[in-house]
């Protein structure tokens, strides 16, 4: 396969579902050029995926009018409800305060991938059908991958290949990663249809039956996907498809006669596998969604999932490749999304064993227990956590640095989400979202002094960020009032904002971001473009804090 005359690419991203198109956007959006094959000569029709939770929204929005486009083709659920024992035992509202993007949207797979794919045109890249990837080889310096498409096979070469090639990766068996894992023991029928009967447009509902679960989630106002399990699976081969009347059936068995399905969109019969790579790549060849880990489609997260792969990898290679970070930064990939893959498998396996019980005694207690812990606020705001993924986070990461002093509470630690919050311009007073306030193409620094070190850190940011200020957006949160008036700095008149310049400052109108973060001093926070927190400071981190930057960062 060598051919040193190869025209050389940035990026060969190899998949074109959401994994792939988010890949290939985020790529574009830091600046990296790539291409985008997919061996499907059309995409997909079906609903597949349903759901965006939050997270994975808050990731997309950067990417300017994206997340618009997306809430206008689908429409926002505000709970999920568990019933057992003929009544309700569980509902959760989808509410958090940390977040533009509390409720989950509700969108057939073959619309997001539409939408993003319309939206990866317009920044000049389009999918390039039907090409498939036979093989490859990376020869540590570029990688020579062969194609084959409508005029036959050609070889590319480019700096680094990208596997969202799906459950039966072509890139995962090209590297011969082990895919481990097993399937779960039951078959399930999956029906995309049209429902007469009492159940919310804007609401997931899942009955627990004796003879198992039935789920329904909401797709427009009389469409809806149902999921059951039918029992244990005779073989290892896949289900047949059922039919319109096997669908209403299991609805009827299950005490749901008072829901009729009509109008069929999409009927399959499917296996739960639970499988999963490690590690998600190797050199210049890295995997992501499907093609690094499959799961049970319990909490609907295998596409949001892959998706926020994308993101993490995206910033990560954009930075190694045009020479701002060290290679090891990379390494970083694995070990956070293959964490993160764990997590993932390790609870959605746990949400279907617990749907899946057979013996009564246990279904008894799963349902009093479940009764009991659903009326808990702490329960509920963990449920709702966990499931638009607004908990993921990376503890155990290399790229953790700490230097909390006193300035710090424990509610927040290197790794962690940057929760949202309001905060309003200088001097202008308009207000906007803390997550919106930076590009997300560079690490933020986040200055937040308290009013008597006003002066002596507008000193120590002028000085000690001069090496590295071009890998870095400086954004200086003094506390203000919530009408957007700064507090004077005692001995003077004039407001701590002034010391800083108006085009990075943001007042912290009435606190809420030192709320959210768990400050009570000056403090100091490195946030990385995917808005993960890097560091924490207090007012004298200034050396440890350019210690951890130099440990991955290249300044020139």
């Amino acid at each position: 396969m060598v051919d040193r005359s190869a025209e050389l690419q940035d990026v060969l991203v190899v998949g074109a579902g959401p994994v792939g198109l988010t890949m290939a956007l985020e790529l574009l959006r830091h600046g990296v050029g790539c291409r985008i094959i997919d061996c499907a000569a059309q995409p997909t029709d079906k609903s597949k995926a349903l759901v965006l939770w939050g997270r994975t929204l808050e990731l997309l929005d950067p990417n300017q009018g994206l997340t618009g486009k997306l809430a206008g083709a689908g429409h926002f659920a505000r709970a999920a409800n568990i019933y057992g024992n003929h009544k309700r035992l569980v509902r959760v509202e989808f509410h958090r305060e940390d977040t533009a993007f509390p409720r989950p949207l509700m969108l057939p797979q073959c619309d997001t991938e539409r939408i993003i794919a319309e939206h990866l045109a317009g920044r000049g890249v389009t999918v390039n059908r039907p090409v498939e990837l036979v093989d490859f080889i990376d020869d540590g310096e570029r990688v020579l991958a062969r194609l084959r498409g409508e005029g036959g096979e050609k070889i590319v070469a480019c700096r680094w290949l990208l596997g969202c090639d799906g459950a039966h990766s072509t890139v995962r068996k090209c590297l011969k990663i082990e895919f481990a894992g097993q399937f779960e023991p039951n078959d399930w029928i999956l029906a995309d249809v049209h429902l007469d009967g009492p159940l919310e447009h804007d609401e997931l509902s899942i009955y627990w039956h004796p003879r198992g679960i039935v789920a329904f989630f909401p797709i427009a106002r009389d469409r809806f996907r149902v999921v059951a399990d039918v029992g244990k699976a005779p073989g290892t081969d896949k289900p047949r498809d059922p039919t319109l009347e096997e669908v209403q059936a299991t609805l009827d068995e299950r005490g749901l006669e008072q829901v009729r399905a009509q109008d069929p969109i999409w009927l399959a019969g499917f296996r739960i596998h639970e499988r999963k790579v490690d590690p998600y790549g190797r050199s210049r060849v890295f995997l992501a969604g499907d093609a690094a880990h499959v799961h049970s489609p319990a909490g609907g997260q295998g596409m949001n999932t892959g998706m926020q792969d994308a993101v993490n990898l995206a910033w990560k290679l954009a930075l190694v490749h045009t020479g701002l970070a060290k290679g090891e930064l990379l390494d970083s990939y694995s070990i956070e999304r293959s964490a993160v893959g764990d997590m993932v498998l390790r609870n959605a396996s746990r949400m279907t064993q617990m749907a899946t019980l057979r013996n009564p005694f246990w279904q008894f207690i799963r349902n009093h227990a479940a009764q009991l812990a659903g009326k808990l606020t702490a329960v509920q705001e963990r449920f709702v956590a966990d499931l638009t993924e607004l908990a993921v986070h990376y503890p155990k990461s290399p790229l953790n640095g700490d230097d909390p002093g006193d300035a710090w509470s424990d509610e927040w630690k290197p790794g962690d989400r940057l929760p949202d919050a309001t905060v309003l311009g200088y001097p202008d007073g308009q207000q906007t979202r803390l997550l919106a306030a930076f590009t997300h193409t560079r690490h933020a620094l986040l200055v937040l002094p308290e009013i008597e070190d006003a002066e002596s850190i507008a000193t120590r940011v002028a000085s000690e960020t001069s090496t590295f200020a071009s890998a870095l957006e400086i954004l200086v949160f003094p506390p203000g009032s919530a009408d957007g008036v700064p507090k004077a700095w005692p001995g003077g008149t004039a407001h701590a904002a002034d010391l800083f310049g108006a085009g990075s400052v943001l007042i912290d109108a009435g606190g809420e971001v030192r709320k959210r973060l768990g400050v009570r001093g000056t403090a100091v926070a490195l946030v990385r473009p995917d808005g993960y927190l890097g560091f924490r400071g207090h007012s004298d981190s200034w050396q440890k804090l350019r210690e951890h930057i130099e440990r991955y960062l290249v300044f020139a």
